[in-house]
């Protein structure tokens, strides 16, 4: 039976101590403040991270990993593995994934297998749970990459963005846009289902936002997921971006009380995508298990 590693990079919103207690291998992102470059987790921590982007001077950007870095990483692996699966964030939001399935198509043929199954945050966080589950079962990389690319389209996002002001700076919403949309206490709603980040609604405050989510979870476990839910293949999962603790405990509440019989995974938002949206946002998400 072959020796089989599972990694992914932080877009899963796996931290390195995490990452070893679960056995699992974690590539770092990094980010570029005012033209410098940090590496999550290693010397820019969460609370750093959001100190800096709340300062509208500051420039911040993500960047992904490089080449060197990737084989570096691989390489490491191999030296005790046979094979290796790896499950960076989708490729719809980075081209990170299409470089790395290049790499390993030119230079680790049968060895790495990069898996584009369309997720990030805490929905690519499962993927690497059920690649893990399987690897534990003894399936090979090319099966288990080949189920997670499967189910691809098997999950679902919906992300209240507190204040447009970060979008704004994206060029994603105009200045004008966003300072209406603040002074109104408009909260959009975001949703990313499978390859890309789309709006979905627009609500008029907090409270209003968390239930336009919690509805639009409920349409979709009564149609798209209708035979995953009835089978239990489904996770359910509530995520934050720099909130106070008891907001976060409000929301998983808000959740479990809609979602009776469900255990709610919850976690931090990715950086990647809290560089685009800033603090104070709030999420909902589902994936199906592959097993």
């Amino acid at each position: 039976m072959k020796k089989t590693a599972i990694a992914t990079d932080s877009n899963s919103g796996i931290v390195p101590q995490e990452a070893d207690e679960l056995g699992i291998y974690m590539i770092p992102m990094s980010f570029n403040v005012n033209g410098r470059d940090y590496t999550e987790n290693v010397d820019i921590t969460y609370k750093e991270f959001y100190r800096y982007i709340a300062d509208s001077k500051t420039q911040v950007s993500t960047t992904q990993p490089s080449p060197g870095q990737l084989t570096e990483f691989w390489d490491k692996i191999l030296e005790d593995h046979d094979e290796l699966v790896y499950i960076p964030m989708s490729s719809g939001l980075s081209s990170s994934c299409q470089t790395a399935k290049m790499l390993a198509a030119s230079e680790y043929e049968g060895r790495v297998f990069v898996v584009d199954n369309r997720r990030i945050s805490v929905t690519q966080y499962q993927s690497v749970i059920d690649a893990k589950a399987m690897a534990d079962d003894g399936q090979d990389g090319e099966t288990i990459a080949k189920r997670l690319e499967e189910d691809a389209a098997e999950s679902s996002i919906y992300i209240m963005v507190n204040k447009l002001t970060y979008l704004k700076r994206g060029g994603r919403v105009t200045a004008a846009g966003a300072l209406i949309a603040n002074v109104m206490n408009l909260k959009p709603v975001l949703q990313i289902q499978g390859a890309k980040l789309d709006a979905y609604a627009k609500s008029r405050g907090t409270k209003t936002a968390r239930k336009t989510m919690i509805d639009a979870m409920k349409k979709d476990f009564e149609t798209r997921f209708k035979d995953d839910i009835a089978k239990g293949n489904m996770t359910l999962h509530a995520s934050y971006s720099d909130m106070k603790l008891f907001e976060i405990e409000t929301w998983i509440n808000e959740i479990s009380e809609a979602f009776p019989g469900f255990e709610i995974h919850a976690a931090p938002l990715s950086l990647s995508i809290g560089c685009h949206i800033g603090p104070g946002s709030l999420a909902i998400a589902c994936a199906k298990k592959t097993r």
